[in-house]
């Protein structure tokens, strides 16, 4: 019965994608969250604290410590914007940016044993992506009766 749920499939792909990146990444000193905020970092190189959250999909009680350890490893700095001390910078360091090519490296080698050709890997995310989509418009918590 369990095996047969889409839920418990996309969840232990899920945990199993991470487990395969879990030892690669420790070798740069991220962790699979931080590696996660990093991809952003490493398109945008700075963006505000709460367009991270977006991307990442983070809430900020999440994200914020995990700003700080990379902060604190010389990966990020964060800065208080001037015209409103509320918000917050997020900037990748150079040093941030120089694990790039280790993490790309990382990247590769779990895509390799996915076993899946490029297109497929594609699609796959597109796929999964689209349903994502889906599944946060469909609100199936407002039509649970109460």
């Amino acid at each position: 019965m369990l095996d047969a749920q889409l839920c418990f499939a996309l969840h232990d792909a899920s945990r199993a994608m991470t487990a395969a990146y879990r030892p690669l990444l420790s070798r740069i000193g991220l962790t699979y969250t931080q590696y996660a905020v990093m991809l952003v970092l490493w398109e945008r190189r700075e963006l505000l604290f709460r367009e991270l959250t977006l991307a990442v999909n983070m809430d900020s009680a999440t994200l914020s410590p995990l700003i700080k350890r990379l902060s604190a490893n010389g990966l990020v700095e964060r800065s208080r914007g001037s015209e409103d001390e509320r918000t917050v910078l997020v900037k990748l360091t150079d040093a941030g940016l120089a694990l790039q090519e280790q993490a790309r490296a990382a990247q590769a080698e779990v895509e390799r044993a996915t076993g899946l050709t490029r297109s497929d890997l594609v699609e796959l995310r597109e796929e999964l992506h689209e349903l994502s989509g889906r599944l946060r418009a469909a609100e199936i918590g407002s039509l649970l009766p109460s």
